[in-house]
């Protein structure tokens, strides 16, 4: 079986990135190992362009921001896209509309392995270029880690740390990208 955590967000606008940072967090500080295979992949704001990409995995992770009413900087939901908690607006910013859409796109060709996500609730930072996270997204992050993790293990994935890079150390060279 062949597992993709996919990480999502604009890596310019701060807490919106967390997606991208994460999974490199977790790429960089882990080893994992196990029946399944895990990839780790950076995909950005390019929505329908990854529709190739999520398409060829049994199982998707994504890690991404969410909007949700009335929610708190840092908050975190995990749920299947195929039964997204009515709370979840998806109305943030473009990135979030355009995989939704991207989702919904790949569900309707009959293409979509089954996908969970984790989300955070973002500290928006407006026009400014900034790759420095909230505080209340680091520490949800935390709690993003620990889900993942789970997930994995769950899919017959072990996960041994190997480093412990923090977590805006990764945001800050994520522009670079990370093997």
């Amino acid at each position: 079986m062949k597992i993709l955590v996919l990480g999502i967000g604009n890596i310019l606008f701060g807490d919106e990135g967390i997606g991208v940072h994460l999974s490199n967090f977790l790429k960089l500080n882990y080893k994992f190992t196990g029946a399944n295979e895990v990839d780790f992949v950076d995909g950005g704001t390019l929505a329908t362009m990854l529709i190739p990409l999520i398409t060829s995995y049994d199982k998707v992770l994504i890690l991404d921001c969410v909007s949700v009413d009335n929610a708190q900087i840092g908050d975190v939901y995990y749920f299947d896209f195929d039964n997204v908690p009515h709370i979840i607006t998806w109305a943030g910013s473009a990135h979030e509309v355009e995989m939704l859409q991207t989702l919904r796109l790949t569900a309707i060709s009959g293409d979509l392995p089954p996908v969970k996500i984790i989300g955070i609730i973002p500290e928006v930072i407006g026009e400014d270029t900034a790759f420095t996270l909230s505080p209340a997204v680091k520490e949800g992050a935390k709690l993003m880690e620990k889900l993942a993790l789970e997930f994995l293990a769950q899919n017959g994935i072990n996960a041994e740390r190997i480093d412990d890079r923090d977590l805006q150390e990764v945001a800050n060279g994520s522009f670079r990208g990370y093997e």
